[in-house]
C-alpha cells in the first residue's frame, strides 16, 4: 500500500466546504437587511424554493465583508445577480463549470511543473528547486474571486447543501452537480495563510521524499552487514516492504526484520544519527546506535525533533486558518473533505481494532510462522501469493519488462487489456496517464481538466523497475484510471473525482491484488478466496490503529497548541504505545511498542492515513461486488458515479452501505 498524492486539489482546497459560521468574525450584514432581501426575492420569484433563496442570501452575507461594499449595495447585488428562471441557470451553471474548469486545469499544470524536479528522479535537488515547489500559483484565487464579486453570484444562486440534503438528493444528476458547486464558495482565506500552508507541506514533502536508509551500511545485533551493499530504502514505505518481502527468508530474513524494526524505533524517537540519513558513507549499527566509518566508530549527532517540528509546522500552518473557515482542521478533513464524521471515524476503527475475530487472524499468522507474533508483524505479508515466492526472481521479471518508465507506459494497455477493457477503451484511458520516475517513493497525480495526463510516479532504479516499484506502480495505476474516468467521462465537471480519498484508494487496492496476475503469475490456490479475507482482514486492523494514531495526535494538538517539538515527539511515541497496549498488546502478547508512529504519511499528509483504512473497506465491498461479473465494464460505471456523498456512492455502486460487517463475517467463515 502506498501513499497517494492527488496533488491538484487546488481549487477546493481554497474555495472550502465550510458550513460553519467564522467565530472569529462578525457579519457586515444585519439580520434585518438578510430578512429584506430574503423576502424581496421571494416575493418577486414566486416560483423559487425559499430554503434555496434562504441560504443562498444568507451564506452569501456571511462571506460579504466592509470592503465588499455597503449593506445597500449587498442588496442590489442580491437582486442583479439572483437567478430564478431554471434554464438559464442551468446555463449559468455550465458556464461557471467550463471556467472553473479551465482555471483549475491551468493551476493544476503550473503547480505540477514547479514541483516536477522535488517529485521526478531529475537529478540533484537543488535549493531552488524547494523554494519553487513551495511556491502555490493559486494563492491569491480565494482574494480575486470575492474582489470581482465572482464567488458572491456563485454562493448566492448555488448555496451549499448540508450533509443530509445531499443525501436525499438520489441520482438526479444535475442537483448533484449544482450541490457541489455549492460546496466551494464558504471561506474566505487570506492568500498569505494559503501561501504558508504551501510551504509547510512542500517543507515536510522534500524531508519525507530524502529520508532514505542506506540499508548495505546497516549492521544487525552481531556487527555484521546483511542487506545488499547497492540497498536504499525511503522511510517508512520501502523499510516496511522490505520488511514484508523477508518473510519467506527463513532465519536470515528474520533477523533483516528485526533490524529493520530497530531502524524504525531510532527513528520514532529521533536518536538515529543525522550522518546516516540519506547517506551511503558511514555503517550504522542501529541496536546500539554506533556509527562507523572504515570500521571505527564516529561521533554522531542524533537527529533530535526534526521529524516532530514538520509535524508542528504543519499543525501551526492549518490552525492559522481555522479562524477564517470557522471550524478545525480536524473538521475539515473529515466531515468536510471525506464527508464522515471523526467521531464516526474513530469508532469504526475502536470497533474494528476490538473485534474477536482479529485474534483469529493472529492465531493463524502465528501458527504460519511458527513463533509468537513480534511487533512488525503487524506488517505480515503471507496471505498473498507472492509471499511464498522469491522476491529477487520477481525483481528480475520486472526489471527486464520495465528497464524504464517509457517501457510500462507502453504496456499500460495490455495490463488494461488483461483486465478485461476493450483495446479501443485501453487506449483511449492509457492515452491519459504519463509515467515518471520517482524520487520518492511514488504518487498518482491527478487532472484537472479534460486535456491533461494523469501522471503515475514509482522508483525505477537504473537497472529497471524492481518488484517493489512494480507493485507501487499498478497501485498508482489504478488511481490514475480512476482520475481518467472521474475526470473525463462524468456527466458534469463539478461531478469529477470521488467522494473522498478512500474511494480512489480503493480502486488503487483493487489493482495491487491484481499485481501477479498482470505478470502471468496465476493462484490456483483453492485457498485462495480465503486468503484473501485474511489478508484484508490484517492489513486493515494494521491501518485502524495508525488512523486512530493520527487523529489522537490531531486532537492532542488542539488541545496543547503551543507544544514544543519535544513535547510533540514523546506524545506521539506515548499514544502509539497506548493505542498498542490497548488494542495490539492483547493480541501480540507485548506492550509499550511504538510502531504505529513510524508512518511518514503523518509528517507529509496531514490527516490522510484515514482514508487507507476507509478505503479497504470499501475494495473488500467493492471485489465482493465486482465477484463474478464484467470488471471493466463495471469500473467504468461505478467510477463515472462522480463524486457523490460516500453514502450514496457505494449505494450506488454496490447496493449495499458500506461496513465492516462483511469483513468481519467472512473471517467467522473460514474454516482452518
Amino acid at each position: 500500500m502506498k501513499k497517494v498524492i492527488l496533488i491538484f486539489a487546488i481549487i477546493p482546497l481554497i474555495m472550502g466546504c465550510s458550513t460553519t459560521t467564522n467565530p472569529a468574525k462578525v457579519s457586515v450584514i444585519s439580520s434585518q437587511v438578510i430578512e429584506n432581501v430574503i423576502d424581496t426575492l421571494v416575493s418577486k420569484n414566486t416560483n423559487v424554493d425559499k430554503t434555496l433563496v434562504e441560504k443562498g442570501v444568507r451564506q452569501t452575507a456571511r462571506l460579504w465583508e466592509k470592503q465588499d461594499g455597503t449593506e445597500a449595495e449587498f442588496s442590489r447585488f442580491c437582486s442583479d445577480n439572483f437567478i430564478a428562471d431554471t434554464a438559464e441557470k442551468k446555463q449559468m451553471f455550465l458556464r461557471i463549470s467550463d471556467y472553473l474548469e479551465a482555471i483549475s486545469g491551468n493551476f493544476n499544470e503550473m503547480t505540477l511543473r514547479l514541483q516536477r524536479n522535488v517529485h521526478e528522479a531529475t537529478g540533484e535537488l537543488y535549493p531552488i528547486d524547494e523554494a519553487f515547489a513551495a511556491y502555490n500559483p493559486a494563492a491569491h484565487f480565494t482574494d480575486d474571486f470575492y474582489d470581482n464579486k465572482l464567488a458572491f453570484t456563485i454562493a448566492l444562486n448555488f448555496p451549499q447543501l448540508s450533509l443530509a440534503e445531499k443525501e436525499s438528493l438520489g441520482t438526479d444528476r444535475l442537483a448533484w452537480a449544482y450541490a457541489r458547486l455549492g460546496d466551494q464558495f464558504t471561506k474566505r482565506i487570506p492568500a498569505n495563510l494559503q501561501q504558508v500552508y504551501s510551504q509547510a507541506l512542500s517543507d515536510a514533502d522534500v524531508y519525507i521524499s530524502k529520508y532514505n536508509i542506506y540499508a548495505g551500511h546497516l549492521l544487525d545485533e552481531n556487527g555484521k552487514k546483511i542487506f545488499p551493499e547497492d540497498m536504499i530504502l525511503l522511510s517508512h514505505w520501502n523499510l516496511r516492504d522490505e520488511l514484508k518481502a523477508d518473510y519467506n527468508k527463513g532465519d536470515e530474513g528474520l533477523l533483516k526484520q528485526r533490524t529493520i524494526y530497530e531502524v524504525m524505533k531510532r527513528i520514532i524517537s529521533q536518536e538515529i544519527p543525522e550522518k546516516v540519513i540519506n547517506s551511503g558513507d558511514y555503517d550504522w549499527n542501529p541496536y546500539t546506535n554506533t556509527v562507523f566509518q572504515a570500521g571505527k566508530p564516529v561521533d554522531a549527532k542524533p537527529e533530535n525533533t526534526v521529524r516532530y517540528e514538520k509535524f508542528l509546522n504543519n499543525f501551526k500552518a492549518v490552525k492559522a486558518i481555522d479562524p477564517y473557515a470557522g471550524n478545525t482542521f480536524i473538521d475539515r478533513s473529515f466531515s468536510e473533505d471525506m464527508e464522515v464524521s471523526v467521531d464516526d471515524a474513530v469508532a469504526l476503527f475502536k470497533s474494528y481494532l476490538s473485534a474477536p475475530e482479529i485474534k483469529t487472524v493472529a492465531g493463524l499468522i502465528a501458527k504460519r510462522l511458527g513463533r509468537n507474533l513480534e511487533p512488525f508483524d503487524i506488517w505480515y505479508d503471507g496471505f498473498k501469493p507472492r509471499s511464498n515466492m522469491d522476491e529477487a526472481k520477481l525483481t528480475e521479471q520486472t526489471q527486464k519488462l520495465y528497464p524504464n518508465a517509457e517501457a510500462f507506459k507502453k504496456n499500460t494497455p495490455a495490463i488494461l487489456m488483461k483486465l478485461g477493457f476493450t483495446p479501443e477503451r485501453a487506449k483511449y484511458i492509457t492515452d491519459k496517464v504519463n509515467v515518471d520516475a520517482a524520487r520518492g517513493s511514488g504518487h498518482a497525480w491527478g487532472t484537472a481538466m479534460k486535456g491533461q495526463q494523469s501522471h503515475l510516479r514509482t522508483r525505477i532504479p537504473a537497472e529497471g523497475m524492481d518488484y517493489k516499484g512494480y507493485n507501487i506502480a499498478i497501485h498508482e495505476f489504478g488511481h490514475n484510471v480512476e482520475q481518467t474516468i472521474s475526470m473525463y467521462d462524468v456527466d458534469y465537471y463539478m461531478m469529477g473525482s470521488v467522494p473522498n480519498t478512500a474511494f480512489t484508494e480503493a480502486l488503487a487496492f483493487v489493482f495491487q491484488q491484481r499485481d501477479l496476475d498482470l505478470l502471468g503469475i496465476k493462484n490456483n490456490d483453492p485457498e485462495k478466496d480465503k486468503m484473501d479475507v485474511l489478508d484484508k482482514a490484517w492489513q486493515l486492523y494494521e491501518m485502524a490503529g495508525v488512523s486512530l494514531l493520527d487523529i489522537s495526535v490531531w486532537q492532542w494538538l488542539y488541545a496543547n497548541p503551543n507544544a514544543t517539538p519535544e513535547e510533540l515527539k514523546a506524545v506521539v511515541i506515548r499514544l502509539a504505545k497506548e493505542i498498542w497496549n490497548e488494542y495490539y498488546a492483547p493480541v501480540f502478547g507485548m506492550k509499550d511498542e511504538p510502531i504505529l508512529a513510524v508512518y511518514s504519511h503523518m509528517i507529509s499528509y496531514p490527516l490522510y492515513l484515514s482514508a487507507y483504512s476507509y478505503g479497504q473497506l470499501i475494495e473488500f465491498q467493492l471485489e465482493q461486488y465486482l465477484n463474478g461479473k464484467d470488471f471493466a465494464k463495471e469500473i467504468d460505471r461505478i467510477y463515472r458515479l462522480g463524486k457523490l456523498t460516500p453514502n450514496q456512492w457505494i449505494l450506488q455502486a454496490t447496493g449495499k452501505p458500506l461496513s465492516a460487517e462483511p469483513l468481519l463475517e467472512a473471517i467467522r467463515n473460514i474454516k482452518d
